[in-house]
């Protein structure tokens, strides 16, 4: 089981992999297995929770003569390692990999046959005030770059239609190198790849997006025009007490800059709600930034004080249901928004990868955030296999996903 984010994923098929490679065989199902696995995430406080209940959940199982042991990993060890004394029936407490180990079997990936995260890096070089990662994940550190294009080239080989290339923030690739090597150098090594797939690069820290990246997304064969900008905040002063000053103007900009330079380009964002010194003015303003701004996807959680950050010890924090009122009429804005823009799109035709049996994703519907298009089974419509390329077009919209027909 994996919980959190998709990096979490990638490190889970690693590990997964590795099994394997020791002559382990995966169990479709937990009542079948003789151990399970469950990798943590711990970034804020509904992480947590929802960690600690998986946990109690396995031990439980495991109590009843389900399966007969428990391995917990990931971040949740990695940052609470007393913890484990919680959970006595826990055999195996394991924290997150400090080195890069490829599995014998890259194209081992349980997002499915259509696409897989291609992770090509590990920690943080930001330190924004509210953020515990770098303390849990360490600094950053960039995977080799023979390393990602050999497993990326696996996928390929194995079926895999989409690359999604994730990091705490990719738009850093290399920094840590010698010499001159960046995100730009690898992406267009991918794109050199044969074959007809799509690479989709996840998380954008709103002041590293470079030229190059641009360049690579509006002249690539493969690149998906899709950029995930989180912005967190709009208003200069709650981004300057997230220690996220450098990235004030851009994140201003970034909406309008990009879709002038970037024809067609789908944006994503998140923002946090009740920070420390955000007045019901500085919200009203962030509202106001996001109707402007009009990212297509967009979403919001409400700021959690993390044990060990600079946040946690700021005055002036709104209350916890203040912030969780703010998250919820961001998001009824960010869904009256969707519903204006998806009405208009009825109609048309995309392209779309078939991810699973009856289901699709367009260029602007990223893996597990954003909403798929269901596959209407018509007389006319051609069947379609998954990891196909098809053109659907549209017919009905429901909740944030579509409905459409394959021509």
């Amino acid at each position: 089981m994996s919980l959190g984010c998709a990096k979490n994923a990638a490190d889970l098929e690693v590990m997964a992999g590795n099994l394997l490679k020791k002559g382990c065989v995966l169990s479709p199902d937990p009542d079948r297995a003789d151990v399970v696995i469950v990798n943590t995430c711990s970034f804020i406080a509904s992480a947590r929770e929802e960690a600690e209940r998986e946990i109690a959940r396995a031990l439980m199982l495991k109590a009843k003569g389900n399966y007969g042991r428990v391995v917990v990993a990931g971040c949740y060890p990695q940052r609470y390692p007393r913890a484990k004394a919680k959970f006595p029936g826990v055999d195996v407490w394991q924290g997150v990999p400090d080195k890069w180990i490829e599995p014998k079997l890259p194209e081992l990936r349980l997002t499915g046959k259509a696409f897989a995260y291609l992770k090509i890096a590990e920690g943080c070089a930001h330190r924004c005030s509210y953020c515990a990662i770098p303390s849990i994940r360490g600094k950053y550190r960039s995977r080799p770059m023979a390393s990602i294009l050999r497993e990326a080239k696996a996928l390929l080989a194995s079926g895999c239609r989409e690359l999604n290339v994730v990091a705490q923030d990719p738009m850093l690739y290399g920094c840590d190198m010698k010499g001159k090597t960046r995100l730009s150098d690898l992406l267009w090594k991918l794109d050199a790849l044969e074959g007809r797939f799509w690479v989709r690069v996840l998380y954008s820290y709103p002041s590293e997006i470079t030229e190059e990246f641009l360049d690579w997304l509006v002249n690539s064969r493969h690149g998906v025009r899709y950029v995930d900008v989180p912005l967190q905040h709009t208003v200069p002063e709650v981004l300057a007490k997230m220690n996220r000053r450098s990235a004030i103007d851009a994140s201003l900009a970034a909406a309008d800059l990009l879709r002038e330079l970037v024809p067609g380009v789908t944006l994503r964002t998140t923002v946090m709600t009740g920070f420390p010194g955000e007045t019901e003015a500085r919200f009203a303003a962030l509202r106001a930034d996001l109707r402007r701004m009009q990212f297509d996807r967009l979403g919001a959680f409400a700021f959690s004080p993390e044990k060990g950050t600079k946040a946690a010890r700021m005055s002036g924090r709104p209350s916890r249901a203040v912030a969780q009122e703010r998250e919820r009429i961001v998001m009824k804005d960010a869904e009256a928004l969707w519903k204006a823009r998806a009405a208009r799109m009825v109609g048309e035709a995309h392209e779309a990868l078939v991810v699973a049996q009856g289901v699709a994703r367009m260029r602007s519907q990223a893996p597990d955030v954003d909403g798929v298009v269901y596959l209407l089974d018509t007389p006319k419509g051609r069947r379609a296999r998954v990891g196909d390329f098809v053109t659907v077009r549209l017919e009905r919209v429901c909740g944030f996903d579509f409905e459409g027909e394959v021509q």
